[in-house]
């Protein structure tokens, strides 16, 4: 028996991996990656390494045994299909008899654009017959912590999400959750609604770094519109520019709110505050 990573050396893989080696045996770990130079580290740990793509269904062919734990970590090729690409590795994960596959998906509150491929690779994974577990993971700090330069070069948090309030956590957080229902027991067939302790505003996202970097930053909202122009005049590619304009419009209303307690009581410890990942990000 094998615990399967897909996507073990992206960001949120990476923290499963680490966190994984921590709890089993490196040699009960297989972390399933695109470039084998990436994971060069976890394989001097013990780790075994398997290459496959989802676009390449052939590849995954054989890389899953009877009685594997699989943790498939959703796809980020936005333009490339992703609901087949998840569906390629449950077929696979199927043929071969795994024990149980769980999948990062996104809040059933989400009614974004962003969420439509996670319900349709859900209802593929339901309609497999596949011992399941949804990990419907929240927002992450490190969504906004990590493109904190034009923030501060501008001295301004801009979207268009109004006053609504954020439930996010750390991507350790959603690793150690998806670790526990990996190396646990009794998560077959069980869904989690993921999000932080805490929720907070752009607004109060905007004090928080005001008090640590003693500079006064505003929060500005803007409407869907002026941030759509904004996104796509930085670099953005115009769908994916929709996306984020979408989920802004979602946090306007409440709909990353996720207030089950799930994700703490997964983990086993509360969940990382905001303030801690932006004094880390400003460290960086």
């Amino acid at each position: 028996m094998s615990i399967v990573v897909t996507g073990a050396t992206g960001h949120l893989g990476r923290h499963v991996v680490d966190q994984l080696l921590e709890k089993v045996p490196a040699e009960q770990i297989t972390a399933v990656v695109r470039d084998e130079a990436k994971a060069a580290d976890f394989a001097a740990r013990g780790v075994r390494i398997a290459v496959a793509d989802y676009n390449t269904p052939e590849t995954f062919d054989g890389l899953f045994a009877a009685g594997d734990r699989v943790l498939l970590i959703s796809g980020n090729e936005f333009d490339k299909g992703r609901v087949q690409q998840h569906t390629v590795v449950i077929d696979a994960a199927k043929a071969a008899g795994a024990a149980l596959l769980a999948y990062t998906s996104a809040p059933g509150s989400l009614t974004a654009a962003l969420a439509d491929d996670h319900r349709a690779t859900e209802k593929v994974l339901l309609a497999s017959g596949l011992p399941y577990t949804l990990l419907r993971n929240g927002w992450y700090h490190e969504n906004y912590t990590e493109n904190l330069a034009p923030v501060l070069a501008h001295d301004a948090v801009v979207a268009a999400a109004g006053e609504g309030r954020i439930s996010s956590a750390s991507r350790a957080d959603y690793a150690a959750a998806a670790v526990a229902v990996l190396t646990g027991e009794g998560h077959e067939n069980k869904t989690y609604e993921l999000g932080g302790d805490e929720a907070w505003s752009l607004a109060e996202y905007a004090a928080e770094l005001s008090r640590q970097t003693g500079k006064e930053i505003a929060y500005n909202s803007v409407p869907g519109e002026t941030m759509q122009g904004i996104l796509t005049g930085a670099g953005v590619p115009e769908a994916m520019a929709a996306i984020l304009v979408g989920v802004d419009a979602s946090i306007a209303v409440g709909e990353l709110v996720v207030s089950t307690g799930d994700l703490s009581r997964l983990a086993g410890r509360p969940t990382t505050p905001l303030a801690e990942v932006v004094t880390a990000a400003l460290k960086g």
